[in-house]
C-alpha cells in the first residue's frame, strides 16, 4: 500500500487536493479526524483532546484498506498544533511523527485566499506555519514535496511524484 499524507497550515487546499487526487486514482481519502472531533465539541477542545484526535486520525489511516491511501493530514498538523497553542507536544504525538508511516508527505503552501471556518484559528499566522512544517518534515526526515501556485499545478505536481512512487 502506498501512503500519503497532505499536509501544511489551515486553508492551504488540502481537502480540495485529497478531493482531487482521490478522484484521480479512484480511491476514498482519510478524512482529517480533527475536523470531525472538534465539530463534535462546537471547536472547544484542551491539549489532552489532540492525543485522541491523533489517535483517531492513527485508527483510520491503519484500518483503510486500497492500494493508495491519500490522507487528509499528516501527524506533524498535531505536532505544530500543539507547540503553537500550548507550548508542548505530547510524548503519544511526538513518536507518531517519528514513524514512518507516509511514502509521501504533499505539503501545502499558504499561497491560496485564507477561507473562513468556525473551525480554523490562524488566518494570518500561516506562513510562520508553513515554515514550522517544513522545518518539522526535514528535521524528521520524511519523504516531501511542496505545492504551491494554481490548483493545477498542485495536482500536477503531486501526481508527478505519486507516479514516480507508484513506479519504483
Amino acid at each position: 500500500m502506498l501512503r500519503i499524507a497532505i499536509t501544511g497550515p489551515e486553508s492551504s487546499g488540502k481537502t480540495t487536493l485529497c478531493s482531487v487526487l482521490s478522484q484521480h486514482y479512484n480511491v476514498s481519502y482519510i478524512p482529517e479526524f480533527a475536523r470531525a472531533y472538534l465539530e463534535k465539541t462546537q471547536g472547544k477542545y484542551k491539549q489532552l483532546d489532540l492525543d485522541t484526535i491523533a489517535q483517531g486520525q492513527l485508527k483510520s489511516l491503519l484500518s483503510f484498506e486500497g492500494e493508495i491511501a491519500i490522507c487528509d493530514t499528516d501527524f506533524s498538523v498535531l505536532e505544530i498544533w500543539s507547540k503553537y497553542k500550548y507550548n508542548n507536544v505530547s510524548e503519544i504525538i511526538r513518536e507518531l511523527v517519528n514513524k514512518e508511516l507516509f511514502d509521501l508527505h504533499i505539503l501545502c503552501t499558504p499561497d491560496i485566499p485564507w477561507e473562513e471556518d468556525k473551525l480554523r484559528e490562524n488566518p494570518h499566522s500561516r506562513p510562520h506555519l508553513f515554515e514550522l512544517y517544513q522545518s518539522s518534515l526535514l528535521r524528521n526526515n520524511k519523504n516531501f514535496i511542496v505545492v504551491s501556485g494554481t490548483q493545477l499545478n498542485r495536482i500536477e505536481k503531486s501526481l508527478q511524484a505519486i507516479e514516480e512512487l507508484i513506479n519504483l
